[in-house]
């Protein structure tokens, strides 16, 4: 018998992230990330829901509840479920930098606030049953390296008042490691920063498999590389372990992804791991084995999803059902070796 857990979603921002009007990949309506992920099959087996960015033009993060009440309505009439929300925490939407001064936090906890708010709408109509809130510090690594010990400790206080926000709606947030973050650039800051936190129970690790190979290689954070260029498939795999068992006991939303090895920035996102399509043949990861570094355990952390992740992808690859079908397929290869019923 299959496993049927966890359930397998499709993530909505690549839809968005790194796209702009006016260029030669402009973004991709909900709607139509919609009909993608929903017409995707595998011998029978379909994406069960998504993961959803709470940016504009995907969603207003101030829209009204009978407005998130017809999303809900349209999501669900996909046959899909709505699992992490992804926090507008950003300057230039209603966030702003979690190391900023006091305006900026501010920005940032009201961001938090309006995620909840929108999660509790989504949980009411029976969409939304399972998943988190994700978020990231907003900042660039080069305004942290200026004082690295005040820059996480800023982080961490603004991360402690966002748990807060969180509590009071009965959510979790998951910390998005990723190079280009501030205090969340390296698996070691990470590590230092979700203790400095200290809030196992409501803020946990949100673990990308593209975004963590960088993390080995040290990218933004040459001190804390495990692996050098040229390094043989055992050292691979020691580091491997190295970096999960520090991390997963954190690990509370995973994406499956692949990574070439490169970093990669489009529009107005900044370089960070390059994700590649599953079966790139240049791509540097086994994801099914390392898939099983991260959920080792992953029922007992509560995760009862697990989420495709192929940011800034071009636009003519994302229309394409192969690209989906094969996606698909890759997560339940994922699942079939790690998942549980």
């Amino acid at each position: 018998m299959s496993n049927t857990q966890p359930k397998l979603h499709n993530a909505m921002w690549p839809g968005l992230v790194g796209k702009e009007e006016g260029t030669d990949h402009p973004p991709i309506s909900l709607d139509r990330m919609l009909e993608l992920t929903a017409a995707a099959e595998v011998d029978g087996q379909k994406f069960e829901g998504i993961d959803y960015f709470l940016f504009h033009p995907h969603t207003d993060p101030d829209a009204s509840e009978d407005d998130l009440k017809a999303i809900a309505d349209k999501i669900a009439g996909y046959n899909l479920k709505v699992g992490s929300l992804v926090a507008p925490i950003w300057p230039g939407t209603v966030g702003d930098s979690a190391m900023g001064d006091d305006e900026a936090q501010e920005k940032f906890l009201l961001a938090v606030e309006k995620a909840c708010r929108i999660a509790k709408i989504f949980n009411e109509h029976g969409v939304r049953s399972y998943g988190c809130i994700r978020i990231d510090s907003a900042t660039g690594v080069a305004d942290w390296d200026k004082n690295q010990e005040a820059g996480t400790k800023r982080i961490a206080e603004t991360f402690r008042k966002a748990a807060d926000i969180a509590d009071d709606h009965g959510e979790r947030l998951a910390a998005e490691g990723e190079i280009c973050w501030a205090g969340m650039h390296s698996w070691k800051d990470m590590v230092n920063l979700l203790e400095a936190v200290d809030r196992p129970a409501t803020l946990g690790f949100q673990a990308d498999l593209a975004h963590t190979y960088l993390y080995l290689m040290g990218y933004n954070s040459e001190k804390n590389a495990l692996l050098k260029p040229g390094y043989t498939d055992g050292e691979f795999w020691t580091a491997y372990e190295t970096m999960t068992d520090a991390l997963r006991p954190w690990t509370i939303d995973f994406h499956v992804a692949q990574n070439d090895g490169e970093v990669h920035g489009t529009g107005s996102h900044d370089k960070t791991g390059k994700h590649c399509p599953a079966d790139d043949p240049n791509g540097k990861l086994d994801i099914v084995k390392c898939s099983g570094y991260w959920l080792k355990g992953a029922a007992d952390r509560e995760i009862e999803h697990i989420c495709w992740d192929g940011c800034m992808f071009p636009n003519e690859m994302l229309e394409k059902a192969s690209t989906w079908n094969t996606i698909l397929g890759t997560m339940i290869k994922v699942r079939d070796a790690h998942g549980w019923n």
